[in-house]
C-alpha cells in the first residue's frame, strides 16, 4: 500500500474538506434539535461528486477510487454523522446494486439521477421481524400479469419518505434465502407509504421511517438481477457498504477526538490546564491511537476494493473495529469535558449519541463477527495441516 496522497487526491479531499467545515459543521446541532432532512447540504455535496463518488463517469459519477471516497465521507462524518450516513448509504447500496446487477435501461433510468444528484437513494431489506436474519424477510411480490405486486412493510429505511428510489427486497418464491428478489420502487408509485420519522437516540437529522406496500405493481423492467437472487444482489454489496459506515465512525470518533483535545488544551483546574494530568492526556493519547489503528484496516479494505481483490474479511473488521472506537471515543470525550460534556450546548453529546447506531446497522457488531469468523475458519480449513 502507498499511503501517499496524489495531487488530484489531496485537492479533492481538500474541496470536501472546506465544503463539510464551512457548510455542514455549522448547522449540525440545529438540524439535530430539529430533526431537519439535510436536503440543503446533499445539494452542495452532488456538486462536488460525492453522491455519486464511485460511479463511473458513463452514468453520471464522480469515478472516485474508493480510498479517497472513503476519506472524503470521514470529512463529512466529522461534520455531521446524520450526512454522512445519507452520503454513504447511497454510495454503497442503492447505487452498487445497480451498477453491478442493473441492465443498461435500469442504470441510464436510475443509477444516473442518484449519480448526479437529482435523486435520493434508499436500501429497503429489514423488516419488522426480519433484521440479521434476512432470509426470513416476509414482504411478499405476487405475479400479475408479466409483474409484480408488492405487500407488506420495511423497517428502519434510511431516508424513508425523503428518497425517490427505493431498492427492495421481497418474496418470490420458497422460503429461504433463494426465495427473494430485488425490485425498484419509485416514490410516485401507488400503494406506497411512509411511517412518521422513527425518534431515536442518535442521526436525528437523517429520517428514518416505516416504509408500507400495499398492492405497489412493479413492471418486469424492474427487477434488478434475476429472480430468486435478491440476496445475492443486496448481500454482495454490503461489504461496500461496511467500509462507508466504518468511516463514517471514524468521523464521528475523530470529531470527539478533536473537540476533547482542544478543550483539554483551555480548561483549567488545580491552577493548570487538565492535557496536563495523565487522567486527561492517557485518553487523548489512547484516541489518536484507536482511531489511526481503526482508519489504516479501513483503507486497506478500500484498497483491495479498489483492485478488485476480495475484502470482506476487512469490511467486516473496519466496521467492527471503528464503531467500537466511535462509542468509546465519545464516551471517553464525554469524559473530558466533564460535567460540560452532557450538556447540548457542547458537541460531544451529539457525537455520543449518533455513534451507537454505527455498531447496529449494516450488520450488528455481532454479525460481523459471525462474518470474520468464517472467513478465519474457512482460510484455516484450506491451509492448516492436520495433526
Amino acid at each position: 500500500m502507498d499511503f501517499e496522497l496524489n495531487a488530484e487526491q489531496r485537492q479533492i479531499l481538500s474541496s470536501i474538506r472546506s465544503y463539510a467545515k464551512e457548510r455542514i459543521a455549522p448547522l449540525a446541532a440545529e438540524y439535530d434539535r430539529a430533526a431537519r432532512y439535510p436536503r440543503e447540504q446533499l445539494a452542495g455535496l452532488a456538486a462536488l461528486g460525492m453522491l455519486g463518488a464511485t460511479v463511473p463517469e458513463r452514468w453520471g459519477g464522480a469515478d472516485l477510487d474508493s480510498v479517497t471516497y472513503a476519506l472524503c465521507l470521514e470529512e463529512i462524518a466529522a461534520a455531521d454523522a446524520s450526512v454522512a450516513v445519507v452520503v454513504s448509504v447511497q454510495n454503497g447500496l442503492p447505487e452498487q446494486m445497480l451498477l453491478r446487477y442493473g441492465s443498461d435501461a435500469q442504470r441510464q433510468r436510475y443509477l444516473a439521477p442518484l449519480a448526479l444528484g437529482q435523486k435520493i437513494g434508499a436500501f429497503c431489506l429489514t423488516e419488522p421481524e426480519s433484521g440479521s436474519d434476512a432470509a426470513s424477510l416476509r414482504l411478499q411480490a405476487t405475479r400479475d400479469g408479466d409483474g409484480w405486486c408488492l405487500h407488506g412493510q420495511k423497517a428502519w429505511i434510511t431516508s424513508g419518505g425523503q428518497a425517490d428510489i427505493y431498492l427492495v427486497m421481497a418474496r418470490t418464491g420458497r422460503p429461504g434465502p433463494r426465495g427473494v428478489s430485488c425490485f425498484v420502487v419509485e416514490r410516485g408509485d401507488s400503494g406506497l407509504s411512509f411511517g412518521p420519522p422513527e425518534e431515536k437516540l442518535g442521526l436525528h437529522a437523517a429520517q428514518t421511517t416505516t416504509v408500507s406496500f400495499d398492492g405497489t405493481r412493479v413492471g418486469p423492467e424492474r427487477m434488478v438481477g434475476r429472480e430468486g437472487e435478491g440476496l445475492i444482489v443486496a448481500l454482495s454489496c454490503l461489504d461496500a457498504g461496511r467500509i462507508g459506515i466504518a468511516m463514517q465512525a471514524l468521523g464521528i470518533a475523530r470529531a470527539a477526538f478533536e473537540a476533547a483535545t482542544a478543550y483539554a488544551l483551555t480548561r483549567r483546574q488545580f491552577g493548570r490546564r487538565i492535557a496536563e494530568f495523565e487522567g486527561i492526556s492517557f485518553k487523548i493519547a489512547e484516541m489518536a491511537a484507536r482511531i489511526e489503528a481503526a482508519r489504516l484496516v479501513a483503507l486497506k479494505a478500500a484498497w483491495l476494493k479498489d483492485r478488485g481483490q476480495k475484502y470482506t474479511r476487512e469490511a467486516a473488521v473496519a466496521k467492527l473495529l471503528a464503531s467500537e472506537t466511535a462509542v468509546w471515543a465519545t464516551r471517553e470525550a464525554i469524559q473530558v469535558f466533564g460535567g460540560n460534556g452532557y450538556s447540548r450546548q457542547y458537541p460531544v453529546e451529539r457525537l455520543y449519541r449518533d455513534a451507537k447506531i454505527t455498531e447496529i446497522y449494516e450488520g450488528t457488531s455481532e454479525i460481523q463477527k459471525v462474518v470474520i469468523a468464517r472467513q478465519v475458519f474457512g482460510e484455516a480449513a484450506q491451509t492448516t495441516a492436520v495433526y
